[in-house]
């Protein structure tokens, strides 16, 4: 049987693009595993009113710590694309460094 060059199993497309939505995929996947954890997602909170580029770099390590990397554009990119009031009111206070 001939072979082919191209395997079937692997995504066509630019390799960026394929970067950038695995990375919008983790920042959700990040988002839903910080969400489900109150007293961390409190702790960032606490820290985005003290210092928002902080939080917003913690945030970034915690996804290479559970497996999910992400930069900051792609947290920044996620939070603003939320649509609940408690993330909206999470962006007001911690706008400086979001």
């Amino acid at each position: 049987m001939p072979m082919t060059s191209q395997p079937c199993d692997q995504p066509s497309g630019d390799p960026a693009a394929q970067a950038s939505a695995a990375g919008s995929d983790n920042a959700a996947a990040l988002y839903a595993q910080i969400s489900n954890d109150h007293d961390l997602t409190q702790a960032l909170f606490r820290q985005a009113l003290q210092d928002p580029s902080g939080a917003l770099e913690r945030i970034v390590a915690l996804g290479d710590a559970f497996g999910l990397p992400v930069s900051r554009e792609q947290v920044r990119s996620h939070v603003a694309s939320l649509d609940d009031s408690a993330s909206k009111q999470w962006l007001l206070k911690a706008r400086g460094g979001l």
